[in-house]
């Protein structure tokens, strides 16, 4: 069985849903944004600070595209769409579900974008990322589900119906 991966904005939960899916499948679970941590030994936002935002994309970019697993649920960084070859080897290796929520409901999620390791480059806003983003999600999702007004045991229902077509 291929692996799951689970695309969308931050704070739409792909890792908290992810790893629940995980448990239900059996797969292993892997946050994709821990393994760039891990391997660059430094937090998310500190390789933006450091990298800025090109630097950043460049490393999640190949790490995302050198993911070894199999039957795994990966949950993504919000920006892994801005990385072709990474994208092109998570559709490779598995099926890409995008969680997908309206503006006004992400807007209620998140809190301080900057202690997630959200990308803002100069002058940018969540609006303008979450514009940007979309129709990237909507390209390479293989299903996508909406959350709208779903809480994570729906959604995980939702998500459990579709890969088991």
């Amino acid at each position: 069985m291929k692996n799951i991966v689970l695309i969308g904005m931050p704070g739409v939960g792909k890792s908290t849903i992810g790893v629940i899916l995980a448990k239900q499948l059996g797969y292993e679970f892997v946050d994709s944004d821990l393994v760039i941590q891990r391997r660059e030994n430094r937090l998310l936002s500190e390789i933006i600070e450091c990298e800025g935002v090109d630097g950043f994309i460049e490393i999640e970019n190949q790490v995302n595209a050198s993911l070894g697993v199999e039957e795994s649920v990966i949950a993504t960084g919000g920006s892994v769409v801005y990385g072709d070859e990474a994208m092109e080897h998570l559709k490779k290796t598995g099926t890409i579900i995008y969680l997908q929520i309206s503006y006004q409901s992400l807007e209620k999620r998140l809190g301080n974008l900057k202690g997630r390791g959200v990308i803002l480059r100069e002058g940018q806003t969540l609006k303008h990322i979450y514009e940007e983003r979309i129709p990237l999600y909507e390209m390479y999702a293989d299903y996508i589900v909406n959350e709208e007004n779903l809480d994570i045991e729906e959604t995980l229902q939702k998500i459990l119906e579709i890969i088991r077509i």
